[in-house]
């Protein structure tokens, strides 16, 4: 009902207001918003691997984490977080 309505009163007023000028076309505009995104995907990419540049540190049983793993590390069980 209100889109209608917005409609009717628009369509009433005929306001001819000038679209703001753009600093380049519609496709350039899109094609360099794709280029910084792939840009920003290939940061985070290269920066994938970095936890795995050194041996991993053996972590002691944190009482104060929320998730303790109850289990030894080699129960044989599927490894879980719960």
């Amino acid at each position: 009902m209100l889109t209608q309505l917005a409609g009717v009163v628009l369509a009433a007023a005929e306001v001819h207001e000038e679209a703001a000028p753009l600093i380049a076309p519609p496709f350039v505009i899109g094609a360099v918003m794709l280029g910084v995104l792939l840009l920003l995907m290939f940061v985070c990419v290269s920066f994938m691997n970095l936890g795995n540049r050194h041996a991993p540190i053996e972590v002691g049983d944190d009482p104060h984490r929320q998730h303790t793993n109850k289990h030894a590390p080699n129960d044989n069980q599927a490894p879980s977080n719960h």
